[in-house]
């Protein structure tokens, strides 16, 4: 079928279990849940500014990650795939968005992943036809393997990309455009990735290359001035949004979104 003219954006607004949420690589520190609701809504209005269909879906009282919709699903214009995430408290979430994830097909296959393959949706990166990996703590070989199989008949290549130091893939870079990746070079490693105009993050912001990209416009943490003003100075258009209360749960940008990518 052919491809959405409006990429969808799922969203799902936190509820007080996110104190409760899984932590990797950051201590655990209190969260405003009043002031994570009110920046998860500057968060879906941007969403809309940069073109985006933007749909609710309803709290998960019982699942403290949920709001971290982009982990539990692969949407593409061809082929939509439930993921299985690398933690163990987040398989509940798989379970509640499938209804969804019915909807959405319309003629596309919905595959799922087995119990053995583990993906987090942050460890998946599209650039050009090629959908990058990350091999980190959430997101295993076998998931690797089978994410790659269920996308060669669409069209779609699968490499790994190892990632240390951060959470996820999405963690340590993103594709800004085909000539420009935006990136921590400390957390994941390069040689994996084709020779492009690297735009490497302020040492004083290492969580700066996690953004939400639409054409030339950019969807970035206002915690990164650093990297808003260079992105600016490059020509981009950046929305700076508040996200301090989802950043201490370890999430950003993408994470609080599950995209219809490649549109």
């Amino acid at each position: 079928m052919p491809p959405e003219e409006v990429p969808l954006a799922l969203v799902r607004r936190p509820g007080p279990e996110l104190e409760r949420c899984e932590l990797t690589h950051l201590a655990r520190t209190r969260i405003d849940l009043e002031r994570a609701r009110e920046q998860h809504a500057q968060y879906a209005a941007a969403l809309v500014r940069l073109g985006f269909d933007v749909r609710a879906l309803p709290e998960l009282p019982e699942q403290p990650d949920a709001t971290f919709v982009e982990d539990v699903a692969l949407l593409l214009p061809q082929i939509v795939v439930a993921l299985r995430p690398g933690a163990a408290s987040r398989r509940g979430e798989v379970k509640a968005i499938r209804p969804e994830l019915e909807q959405l097909v319309r003629g596309r296959p919905l595959e799922q992943l087995a119990a053995a393959c583990h993906v987090d949706g942050g460890d998946l990166l599209l650039g050009d036809g090629v959908l990058y990996v990350g091999q980190s703590s959430r997101t295993n070989h076998a998931g690797l393997k089978a994410l790659a199989h269920l996308l060669l008949e669409h069209g779609y290549r699968v490499k790994a990309a190892p990632v240390e130091g951060c959470l996820h893939l999405e963690t340590a870079c993103t594709f800004l455009d085909g000539e420009r990746l935006l990136v921590n070079p400390a957390w994941v490693d390069l040689a994996h990735f084709p020779a492009l105009e690297r735009i490497e993050v302020h040492p004083d912001e290492p969580f700066a290359a996690n953004a939400l990209v639409r054409g030339r416009r950019v969807l970035l943490s206002a915690s990164h001035p650093r990297m808003a003003e260079r992105l600016t100075a490059l020509g981009y258009e950046v929305l700076a949004v508040e996200l301090s209360e989802f950043e201490k749960a370890e999430g950003g940008p993408t994470c609080l979104s599950l995209v219809t990518r490649g549109l």
